[in-house]
């Protein structure tokens, strides 16, 4: 068996040995494995997951076969940018199509099949089945659900899905619902709240305070000349050095002031530019580049003002590590960090002679090391205050808090319920009228309308064949009682989506399945790691045009 830094070495360049360790820990619970649930516990169990719970009660018939196979010749790379594609490590693996259900298994359990081929993929993940169906194990045995770290239903319907969501929020069990039916699916994430440290946002703003420089920096800048005569030496001091020298010059004739305006933007340009003695002087090129890292507000974020001045921070002994943290957080913001964050301590890559960008490297690293310092302190305080073990919280998990301090990001879910029975109508409203969401939108409701029709007709449209036109009659009424009960009187679903709906026949085709699958997979690889942010809302896949969107409802 393949070390496992061999084994997982692609995606530990994604989210690294703590993410990876994780997933490793983590107990994963999976209800109904058709085609979405079987490919997303593929991706998890490739990935490392450390163990698997398959619930179904159904067994293997005919035509379950060719269609619940793993593997797939989609092409994510080409759907996703790079921070929602962490979940497709798969694409650094030889793509398997391994079919999980033949003949042979006809007349057998489901769950038992489908969890021995998951977990010939990979040995080193604990994989287990129960023969139960979902629906049944949610009404009698809803304490089941407590002993795992995330839930991932597929399949179900409403009725179910708002048990089960009350029985994971009171159990603080992470949920992910995934649904695929006919050329359309869905993917919601529903958690009480989650916290993520390690953000890794795509575009964040260096944390260099040209505009905030302390001692040490200034110090250090006051110790080069720019009007030097030496064109080695003008020609390759750093752009911070630049940017913050000259900040100060234009303060002094602004009564203290930075650029602000749009003219005095470019005339702080004009000058930097007025100071270069030669065209190849790529420094003061960056300087002019990287203007704007100067213009940006001191202080903290308004995101990261909300965190800190959350209710939770008032901590307690059943508060969670982060909120300990941020707890601490405020406090240094309030005293040592002169309203700043932590400083991140790193520094982009910049023409420079070697000396100065390893003095410059020191100066950033040193002021980093002393802000964690007091923040941990402060943290082993609130602590000890709490009724806690002062070192309960390791070195390193601060550390990585100071790191990403000014990306912190809290993400709290509404309750199914809540949102079936109270969407925020703003914004439904919204989508509805919107000629952009109007298919999304169209399909959310069309997936909640197919649930009433078949709890009222006990099948779900279009699933026999002979009564495709009654079944169109039966969806549309359904469509509009629905959406009068949501307080959209007059608003209507498209006919073509409607018949679309009927189409279906409440299909799980693979290919939408894989699609799926991958979403709900992707997230559960966010959620479990505490890496990347998390979808906001309902994601909505519409495959007529082969698009998705989020609704916020």
């Amino acid at each position: 068996m393949a070390e496992p830094k061999t084994k997982y070495d692609r995606q530990l360049r994604i989210w690294g040995e703590q993410g990876q360790a994780a997933l490793e820990k983590a107990s994963v619970c999976l209800l109904n494995c058709g085609p979405t649930g079987s490919e997303t516990l593929k991706n998890l169990v490739l990935g490392g997951i450390g163990s698997i719970t398959v619930v179904d009660g159904s067994k293997v018939e005919v035509g379950d076969l060719g269609n619940n196979f793993m593997g797939t010749s989609l092409d994510y790379g080409n759907l996703f940018t790079t921070e929602v594609s962490i979940a497709f490590w798969c694409l650094y693996h030889v793509l398997l199509v391994v079919l999980v259900v033949d003949e042979a298994s006809v007349g057998q359990s489901k769950a038992k099949c489908v969890c021995a081929f998951l977990q010939e993929l990979n040995d080193a993940v604990k994989a287990k089945f129960v023969e139960e169906y979902p629906k049944a194990l949610i009404e009698t045995n809803p304490s089941f659900f407590s002993q795992f770290t995330l839930v991932v239903a597929t399949q179900l319907v409403e009725d179910s899905m708002v048990k089960l969501d009350r029985i994971c929020r009171d159990a603080n069990v992470t949920l992910i619902f995934a649904r695929s039916y006919g050329l359309t699916g869905l993917v919601r994430i529903s958690v009480k709240e989650h916290t993520v440290i390690e953000s890794k946002p795509d575009h964040f703003l260096d944390d260099l305070r040209l505009n905030n420089p302390w001692p040490d920096l200034r110090r250090f800048t006051e110790t080069i000349d720019l009007s030097t005569s030496d064109p080695v030496v003008h020609k390759h001091t750093p752009y911070v050095v630049i940017l913050v020298k000259l900040a100060e010059e234009w303060a002094k004739s602004h009564d203290g002031s930075l650029p602000s305006t749009r003219e005095e933007k470019k005339e702080f340009k004009e000058l930097i530019k007025a100071r270069m003695t030669a065209m190849d002087e790529d420094n003061y090129k960056e300087a002019m580049d990287a203007s704007f890292k100067l213009f940006a507000p001191r202080g903290i974020s308004s995101n990261l003002e909300q965190i800190i001045n959350d209710p939770c921070a008032e901590v307690d002994s059943s508060s969670s590590d982060f909120w300990v943290m941020v707890a601490a957080l405020k406090e240094f913001v309030a005293n040592e960090g002169g309203g700043e964050a932590p400083l991140e301590g790193s520094i982009p890559d910049m023409t420079s002679s070697t000396e100065l960008y390893i003095n410059l490297q020191k100066i950033y690293q040193t002021k980093a090391e002393a802000d964690f310092l007091a923040i941990e302190h402060r943290v082993r305080s609130i602590l000890k205050k709490i009724g806690r073990d002062p070192d309960s919280i390791l070195k390193t998990k601060i550390k990585n808090f100071c790191k990403n301090a000014r990306k912190l990001t809290i993400c709290r879910y509404r309750l199914i319920e809540d949102e079936f029975n109270s969407p925020v109508q703003p914004e439904l409203q919204k989508y509805l009228t919107d000629e952009d969401y109007s298919i999304a939108v169209g399909f959310y409701i069309l997936l909640r309308a197919v649930d009433r029709f078949a709890a009222n007709y006990n099948s779900f449209p279009g699933q026999f064949d002979g009564v495709m036109d009654e079944d169109i009659s039966r969806l549309k009424t359904t469509a509009v009682s629905l959406l009068s009960d949501l307080g959209c009187n007059g608003s209507a679903v498209t006919e073509d989506l409607i018949n679309e709906m009927c189409r279906y026949g409440a299909a799980e085709l693979h290919a939408v399945a894989a699609f799926i699958g991958g979403i709900a997979s992707q997230e559960v690889i966010k959620l479990i790691t505490g890496q990347f942010i998390p979808m906001s809302g309902s994601f909505i896949f519409n495959g007529i045009d082969h698009k998705s969107q989020l609704l916020s409802l």
